[in-house]
């Protein structure tokens, strides 16, 4: 087997993978020095060098041998008398320089260079692979069913790569058949031994900033930002946007016309109900509009903590709390706050105090509000602001400074 059949056979499987010839070129030439350590031993390896014309189709193995006038290791020396055929110059103790032929590695050996040549064109398709995909992280991509199990699904893209999707990554009402198209995020590449392991994902917060991007040209384009997202995947999920230009609607171009941008991304997440908020830097207004589609009667904030009440009417609780607590949970996520939601009757309950025992309020104020009939938390908070700043002894700022004492001090409870 000469040089040239051993390059045209390396060059076809290398073809077929889609090698870079430099780097089959290499690959040879590691190929051959694995075969030389393999004969005569790693402590001669640097007395070998390899060169490899891939346009020739040749491999030239160049070996040093030491000048002797007796051989006593055919494989390292060379007899004087062979070596003055050819060099009348040379004298015993100095190097040759032999060229060795290829085929006396044998076919046996030539079979185990092209098993590690197919072993390392797989290391680089598994590295190709790995680079490639670890560049797409946190980006949509498309691929279709081709396996699936109880706890996962095998999926292929048009290059026959494989790509997990874990139970825990889809969306608890995804049902899919062998065949279909599942599009997702690349949440990670992990490499392996066996070769990467490619994680999607659909319930990811990014995926859905993903789709936002891809059906709003304007978050693409920079002029609307989201600023929070949080998903319960398959329920429902919130959208914080803003906008610095004051003359852009950031709702009302996420939802588009006649809801055309948002439906399609509903469409995506198999019926998801998506709260689209625009942003505000008052806690208590963001609080509020996050709340949706449910609207608070009163909201008490301890922006240290920080912490919020929020009430409601009684008939609108559940909804406001929604299922397992989504609304709830999903709001304390894009506000930061924790939040706990309460009907106004359990409230009125819960949060009526004797403002007698309120030592924070000033004894004349407190005397003021007996004598007027208010002696509670809850008659002082029923009653319109105004009413109060009129009665005798009181003015607007001592009023506002004994709500925000009953606030504080209810909040605490």
């Amino acid at each position: 087997m000469d040089s040239k059949i051993i390059i045209d056979a390396f060059s076809e499987l290398a073809k077929d993978k889609g090698m870079d010839k430099n780097y089959l070129t290499n690959i040879i030439e590691e190929v051959f020095m694995s075969l030389i350590e393999k004969k005569f031993g790693e402590e001669n390896i640097e007395k070998f060098s390899i060169i490899v014309n891939m346009e020739r189709g040749e491999i030239e193995i160049y070996q040093e041998k030491e000048v002797v006038s007796t051989i006593t290791d055919e494989l390292l020396q060379i007899s004087i008398d062979e070596v003055k055929k050819i060099d009348k110059t040379i004298s015993v103790g100095e190097i040759y320089i032999d060229i060795i032929n290829v085929e006396t590695f044998g076919r046996r050996l030539i079979n185990t260079a092209k098993q590690f040549l197919i072993q390392k064109i797989n290391d680089v398709e598994k590295k190709t692979i790995y680079d490639d995909f670890n560049s797409k992280v946190n980006e949509i991509f498309t691929a279709y069913v081709h396996q699936i199990q109880r706890d996962r699904i095998f999926l292929s893209d048009d290059n026959k790569t494989e790509i997990l999707l874990p139970r825990q990554e889809q969306i608890p009402n995804d049902r899919f058949r062998r065949g279909d198209q599942v599009r997702g995020i690349i949440k990670s590449v992990t490499y392996l031994t066996k070769g990467p392991e490619i994680i999607l994902s659909r319930n990811a917060d990014e995926y859905l900033i993903k789709l936002f991007e891809l059906e709003v040209p304007e978050i693409e384009d920079g002029i609307i930002e989201i600023r929070k997202v949080s998903r319960m995947p398959g329920d429902r999920s919130k959208v914080v946007v803003y906008s610095s230009d004051r003359r852009i609607d950031a709702v009302g171009a996420c939802v588009g016309m006649k809801g055309s941008r948002i439906q399609s991304i509903v469409r995506e997440l198999n019926g998801e109900k998506i709260d689209i908020i625009n942003w505000s830097e008052r806690p208590e207004i963001l609080i509020s509009r996050a709340l949706s589609p449910s609207k608070p009667v009163n909201l008490y904030l301890d922006e240290e903590r920080p912490y919020a009440v929020a009430v409601f009417e009684d008939d609108d609780l559940a909804q406001a709390i929604g299922i397992n607590g989504s609304n709830v949970k999903l709001t304390t996520n894009v506000t930061g706050y924790q939040i706990d939601a309460v009907s106004l009757s359990e409230y009125n309950k819960k949060q009526t105090v004797d403002i007698s025992i309120l030592t924070v309020i000033p004894s004349k104020y407190r005397k003021i509000l007996a004598e007027n009939k208010i002696l509670t938390t809850s008659d002082f908070l029923n009653m319109e602001i105004s009413d109060i700043v009129d009665l005798k002894g009181l003015g607007a700022k001592s009023v506002d400074n004994i709500k925000t004492e009953i606030e504080d001090h209810l909040l605490k409870i």
